[in-house]
């Protein structure tokens, strides 16, 4: 399962990135480490292996990345538990005052969404969990066992944008009567007798899914607050990309990033998708789209406006 792990968009992070020798890198979201490990060997190709500032919420992703960038790259990486909401923190912790570059590989990692026991996937049984950082609560169980019709449905409507948002959501209160939701496939089950089966390739408990992860973790509420924090660590003439996976966490980084132009304290840089042959290879990676930006050489951090004036589409409740 993890010898399978592979990194989503490496050569086009790599390259809008730009390492260089002995450059300095902070990833947000270090997963198994792939990234970063891509991170260190190109800079020690340009002449002197650089370093690498990583968190993560998962403590299991978190040894497993440790380990191997240790063993390939000794002394060379800062690894810490937590968010990319405490990127300034953990450059500080590592010794530096800003990195040349910055990266946040959203959404679930394969070591999470493969483990059964983890309760992302509803492809296999499993205790209906879904948390990135297992010390956190609610589990997706509590959340489903102990919210109201209303906010289920409000929950899948907004963040799974499930035309049948109410239909499962009443199924659900239905069905809990008879026995509380602590299994995966139990849920999953009854989200597509809900919304009429499945039509086409989407499992229909897809959405949903989507959507209970997206909730019990804060992911969008994370990255909002999480965006201008990692952008203050990057140095003037740096850049932060971000690889997002659905339309929502998209049009949060979009709109953070269009903002942060207006204000004039760096410039967009052109998306990138996965070419077709990623795409074959890694079929995970079909949704994917980078999105990258340049500080302005001048501006460090502490001399940039980085607040979102402009709520995200999903906190007003409108569209991106």
């Amino acid at each position: 399962m993890v010898a399978a792990h592979v990194p989503v968009l490496l050569v086009d992070v790599l390259e809008v990135l730009r390492p260089g020798s002995g450059g300095r890198l902070f990833d947000g979201t270090l997963g198994l480490g792939g990234h970063s490990s891509g991170w260190l060997a190109a800079t020690a190709a340009a002449g002197t292996t650089g370093m690498v500032v990583g968190v993560d919420r998962d403590p299991q992703a978190l040894h497993t990345a440790e380990a191997r960038l240790e063993a390939a790259f000794p002394g060379c990486s800062n690894v810490y538990r937590g968010s990319y909401e405490e990127a300034t923190a953990a450059v500080r912790a590592a010794g530096i005052r800003d990195v040349d570059a910055a990266l946040m590989d959203l959404g679930a990692s394969s070591l999470q969404l493969d483990d059964r026991e983890r309760g992302f996937s509803f492809r296999a049984s499993g205790p209906l969990d879904m948390l990135m950082d297992p010390a956190s609560s609610p589990t997706a169980a509590e959340f489903v066992n102990g919210s109201s019709e209303a906010d289920l449905e409000d929950v899948i409507s907004r963040y799974g944008e499930d035309p049948h948002a109410r239909r499962i959501a009443r199924a659900i209160v239905v069905e809990r009567r008879r026995a509380p939701f602590t299994d995966t496939l139990r849920l999953a089950e009854c989200v597509a007798r809900a919304s009429g089966g499945r039509r086409g390739r989407r499992h229909p408990a897809t959405r949903t899914f989507q959507a209970l992860r997206i909730a019990v973790n804060d992911e969008l509420g994370r990255l909002e607050r999480g965006l201008p924090e990692v952008a203050r660590c990057v140095r003037g003439g740096g850049r932060m990309a971000v690889v997002t996976f659905h339309r929502l966490e998209d049009a949060i980084v979009k709109r953070f990033f269009r903002d942060s132009e207006r204000a004039g304290w760096c410039r967009r840089l052109p998306d990138r998708t996965p070419a077709s042959d990623e795409v074959r290879r890694n079929p995970r990676s079909r949704s994917a789209r980078l999105r990258t930006i340049e500080t302005l050489p001048a501006l460090d951090g502490s001399q940039r406006e980085l607040e979102t004036r402009v709520a995200s589409p999903v906190a007003r409740g409108g569209t991106a």
